[in-house]
């Protein structure tokens, strides 16, 4: 899923039957298919309200199958189904009603959302007499709308007063990210360098990828990494991104995006079992019921009969099924509600996943954050703060594409304007290039994102070969692994130093690649049979790292 603001798409492809089944698809105009939709679900006699409240509702269903590339990340080549099993109703070739088709005119540009989040609602109904569900009910509107209740407070009324309509959404040809073509080595581009950067995200979390340069060329060292990820995921290990994983890498970016986002604010994973949210089960909806799914669709990596579950915040069928199949996996009584027992197994559950996955410091401590400065920051504003703001901006937005870099001069002038507003756009803020305390927060998050995305966390390959002369930045003394993230000399260092602790060969580690380092190096390559050359290369990081983990588990 991307992280910027939906589109309104110009087209969208349907497939006219199940998922699974070998049916026609066809890509017709996105206005003329909720038109098709909304004249097959709904009735032109109903009150406009109520045709309103529901044609907003398919719209945002659609947007958010679009949005979220449910069915082409899962290798399909369509963006939705006709099945109302599995989507909404679409009747290729009916008859459109006048009254729908004018009030599809008037509202195809807007989308619902919930508070909080980017992608549009993913807006279930149902018709509320034969099928009853969490979501809309079809003829429930037909009464709320003869009882005075306006479009918004229908949705309200079914969905949550977070929920609001944004309008005015702009129309423009959207494809699927995939780039149509698998990225292999010696490929260059923009493609090549987002899946560095994602890799790089990825690692954070994820240490046994390597750390791959981002400098858009697919080199080894991006291979590398592309086998590492295919190899804990359960892909083909070719080394090659092709759909399964380019869509895998875009999966897992979101999701780990998602739960850095909960811990921004103060919702640590590792926390969550002291704060249990009482009792969640279907129609619950809220943080509690967010986070359970966070949780559920993390496990679903590690655990096959846990399936994926949208991210919604609202807890349907398909959640209840996900927590009965959990329950199922670990022995529980199947109810498919979250009590005490099931919330303290999926952390339990979680907490080994982390821990086996090398993760279990939870998140790495983040570049430090520079507070709000108190006031807004605007056009002819000056001063530190100015220029703070200009460093970090530097520091986001080679992320992004077409926004350019701004010089820290500490004067707030139109570069500046131009790339706060660019970056408001990004995180779905209102693009006014004024700094106020929601924007500055928003770029220290994303800045401490981007530069954890660089940093090789302990036991972690750079992405480059560490040689004689190279030398970590300096953090202060390290005591422990939690502490070298970003510093893989010293890393080589304490290995190598708990490799030789019965021996006279202690190390140095002070993140220095000196003549020492270079000599321990080369008497660890020729007892493991790597070719001497003091230098370590990714073969020679790995092999110490695995002497490492071999000596440090068997003294624990």
């Amino acid at each position: 899923m991307p992280d910027i603001a939906p589109v309104i798409p110009e087209f969208i492809t349907v497939h006219l039957g199940a998922p699974n089944s070998n049916a026609q698809n066809v890509t017709v105009p996105f206005i003329d298919y909720i038109k098709n939709v909304a004249s097959s679900e709904i009735y032109p006699t109903w009150p406009e309200n109520a045709l309103r409240a529901n044609i907003y509702a398919q719209i945002s269903f659609a947007l958010n199958k679009i949005y979220t590339e449910y069915y082409r990340s899962r290798g399909y080549d369509f963006d939705i189904t006709n099945t109302t099993q599995f989507d909404q109703a679409y009747v290729q070739g009916r008859t459109i009603f006048a009254d729908i088709s004018d009030i599809v005119d008037d509202i195809f540009d807007s989308y619902l959302r919930r508070n909080g989040a980017i992608e549009p609602l993913a807006s279930q109904f149902c018709n509320g007499t034969t099928v009853t569900c969490e979501g809309l009910s079809q003829w429930g509107t037909v009464t709320l709308a003869n009882d005075g209740y306006l479009p918004f407070q229908i949705i309200r009324y079914y969905y949550g007063d977070d929920v609001n309509i944004i309008n005015n959404v702009p129309v423009e040809s959207v494809g699927e990210s995939y780039p149509g073509t698998p990225l292999r080595l010696g490929d260059v581009g923009p493609d090549v360098q987002q899946v560095q950067i994602l890799l790089n995200a990825i690692s954070t979390n994820y240490p046994a990828i390597p750390k791959v340069p981002t400098g858009a060329v697919y080199g080894e060292s991006t291979e590398n990494a592309v086998r590492t990820f295919q190899r804990i995921f359960n892909l083909t290990p070719d080394g090659i991104v092709g759909r399964a994983t380019w869509y895998k890498l875009i999966n897992l970016f979101t999701g780990i995006n998602r739960l850095n986002e909960l811990n921004a604010r103060g919702d640590v994973i590792f926390g969550l079992s002291l704060e249990y949210p009482d009792a969640l089960r279907e129609g619950d909806t809220g943080q509690g019921v967010l986070t359970l799914q966070l949780m559920l669709n993390l496990l679903s990596e590690y655990y096959d009969t846990v399936p994926q579950v949208a991210q919604d915040g609202v807890y349907g069928p398909s959640t209840t099924s996900a927590v009965a199949a959990f329950q199922r996996a670990y022995g529980l009584p199947v109810d498919g509600i979250v009590g005490p027992l099931t919330w303290e197994s999926m952390y339990n559950a979680i907490k080994g996943i982390y821990i086996a996955t090398g993760r279990s410091s939870e998140f790495t401590t983040a570049p430090a954050s520079v507070q709000f400065p108190g006031v807004p920051l605007s056009m002819g504003a000056r001063g530190n703060a100015v220029m703070t703001l200009q460093n970090h901006i530097n520091d986001v937005i080679p992320v992004f594409a077409n926004i350019p870099t701004v010089n820290p001069t500490g004067n707030y002038g139109m570069n500046t304007r131009t790339a706060v507003s660019e970056l408001q756009n990004r995180m779905n803020l209102p693009q006014n290039g004024t700094t106020d305390e929601e924007t500055w927060n928003g770029i220290e998050r994303m800045r401490s994102q981007v530069l954890r995305g660089s940093d090789a966390q302990f036991g972690q390959y750079p992405g480059y070969d560490l040689r004689e002369g190279m030398q970590d930045e300096v953090r202060g003394i390290a005591i422990s692994t939690d502490e070298l993230t970003g510093r893989p000399i010293y890393s080589i260092q304490y290995m190598l130093r708990i490799i030789n602790k019965d021996r006279e060969l202690p190390g140095i580690p002070d993140g220095i690649f000196g003549p020492q380092t270079t000599e321990r190096v080369v008497i660890f390559q020729t007892e493991n049979n790597i070719n001497p050359t003091g230098i370590v290369d990714v073969e020679t990081f790995d092999a110490i790292k695995i002497a490492y983990d071999e000596d440090f588990f068997t003294d624990n």
